[in-house]
């Protein structure tokens, strides 16, 4: 994903020329640096000052481009939190928020550099759109569209080493969720890397005789109610699937959305309410996590008990 981001940044770059790039000294990491390459005087390295750089960014919205700022998701999300809060969020200003290194996927630099709750954060403040990609190819359809979405966008971006699930014509639309299996039985909702995983649960599920219904949400803020109620009402059952907390994040947006409506069982698949290991590779703390495709089998199997009920 560090890649494609790269690359769809130094493209949109090309043909919009407001469009600008920060980076907190971790450009060949981020693969920002592809940027930086095309467009040499439209990118600006900081240094690692994670808070001046959100402030510069401002300053740069302000004047009319349009900035993408560039860090570690856990350093970005908690050390820039209150700049984010008072002088982007606040003052709506259109500050595009490249979360890189995500979830535990900077799986050796250990719980320091694990983003388990920033989507929480994020999700929580107000004016604060929140985009989490699947894939590289989905990603690299979002960029574009994320530089011309109207406010302030945080964007999360994986370290780890994922297939591509999406193709080079992929047309996501933010705010909007996608069915990508139909299925009767309950509907495993997911954001983010686990969408391979929940495939994989999709086959151990069918080989038990359930039919299940897989529905990818890109766009956790603003979250596509109408599809969630749709869910519900069709198949009764619900499952959430996603690289985070289960405190906050997607099982907590999904949650309160049907609380307030059509009150359905949901279980979530994700991080407990703890910090996590290291490891000698994301798909090593994934399983430790949970996020095994036989743990979403198991709670497809738990939810449908509760089905009905």
């Amino acid at each position: 994903m560090r890649k494609d981001l790269g690359e769809a940044l130094a493209n949109y770059g090309h043909t919009n020329n407001q469009v600008v790039v920060l980076d907190a000294d971790v450009s060949s990491s981020t693969m920002t640096k592809l940027f930086a390459a095309e467009h040499p005087k439209r990118f600006f390295n900081v240094g690692i000052a994670e808070p001046g750089m959100i402030d510069t960014a401002v300053g740069l919205a302000l004047a009319g481009k349009i900035p993408f700022v560039s860090a570690f998701a856990a350093i970005l999300s908690y050390r820039g939190l209150e700049q984010i809060r008072t002088c982007v969020a606040y003052n709506n200003v259109p500050v595009k928020l490249l979360s890189g290194y995500s979830g535990v996927s900077d799986y050796k630099d250990g719980p320091t550099h694990h983003s388990l709750f920033d989507l929480a954060v994020m999700r929580a403040m107000p004016n604060m759109t929140v985009v989490v990609p699947a894939d590289g190819m989905e990603l690299k359809s979002l960029v574009a569209k994320i530089g011309e979405y109207p406010g302030p966008v945080y964007l999360r971006i994986s370290r780890a080493d994922l297939p591509y699930t999406f193709s080079e014509d992929d047309c996501p639309v933010i705010g909007k969720g996608r069915v990508l299996r139909s299925g009767s039985d309950l509907t495993i909702m997911v954001t983010g890397t686990p969408l391979n995983r929940v495939i994989e649960a999709t086959r151990i599920l069918e080989n038990n005789g359930i039919d299940a219904r897989v529905v990818e949400l890109h766009t956790l803020k603003p979250l596509d109610d109408e599809l969630i109620f749709a869910c519900a009402e069709e198949t009764e059952a619900i499952v959430t699937v996603e690289e985070h907390t289960v405190i906050g994040g997607l099982f907590g947006a999904v949650s309160e959305t049907l609380a307030r409506q059509k009150p359905t069982p949901v279980e979530p698949v994700g991080i407990r309410d703890a910090f996590a290991v290291t490891g000698p590779s994301p798909e090593s703390l994934w399983d430790w996590c949970g996020l095994r495709p036989e743990d979403i089998a198991h709670a497809a199997e738990a939810v449908l008990k509760r089905k009905g009920n």
